[in-house]
């Protein structure tokens, strides 16, 4: 089963450049595009708006791809 977030979660991913830490601002159950990007969230495939700590950016990932920070 995929973890929950909620808002203000320390969340860490997988990138191209190794790991990143970010926070969970929402939780998104809609569509909506983000700059020029379109995420195809739903109720039942919802996604997380997280931002980078390292680079102040906003992204949305799916759940099975974020996992809770154990970093301080």
């Amino acid at each position: 089963m995929t973890e929950e977030f909620k808002k203000g979660d320390r969340v860490e991913w997988e990138t191209s450049n190794g790991k990143t830490v970010g926070e969970i601002k929402k939780k998104l159950t809609q569509p909506t595009d983000i700059k020029s990007h379109h995420v195809a969230a739903s109720e039942e495939n919802p996604q997380y708006l997280v931002e980078s700590e390292k680079t102040g950016k906003e992204a949305a990932h799916k759940p099975a791809s974020l996992e809770k920070s154990e970093e301080s």
